[in-house]
């Protein structure tokens, strides 16, 4: 019997093919083929069932409201411009200033002309390099 079950399992193995698995990514993300990337993109935007509810926020203003909106910041943008030039002149100059719950730190290194400025409000903080 075991001999039996000894030569079976010696033909059973004899005639079992194996074969070295390989594998190629598809992504490009992944080292895949470039020419997939649109492949994959418009595959992923059929199967997506989901929508996005502030997609549609712009396209419903009319253009009364753009009129207004695009008038209200040209008036801002103006009025920013018109503090600065009276603040800092027509160059900027090294200093702190500060406008506001804004305060700017003006200084010259070796990168060029830094701006750090800092909202004090919210403690944003944003820097600017002007290169020399």
């Amino acid at each position: 019997m075991k001999k039996l079950l000894i030569l079976s399992l010696f033909f059973t193995s004899y005639f079992c093919v194996g074969q070295q698995l390989s594998y190629k990514p598809i992504n490009p993300a992944f080292g895949g083929e470039t020419f997939n990337y649109q492949w994959l993109l418009s595959s992923a935007n059929a199967q997506n069932s989901f929508t996005d509810p502030d997609a549609n926020q712009g396209d419903d203003e009319s253009s009364l409201e753009a009129f207004a909106e695009n008038l209200n910041r040209q008036i801002l943008s103006q009025l920013s411009r018109s503090l600065f030039q009276t603040q800092l002149g027509d160059e900027l100059q090294e200093g702190n200033f500060s406008f506001g719950s804004l305060a700017l730190e003006i200084y010259d290194s070796a990168e060029g002309l830094v701006v750090n400025i800092l909202d004090t409000d919210t403690g944003e903080q944003t820097q600017i390099i002007v290169p020399n």
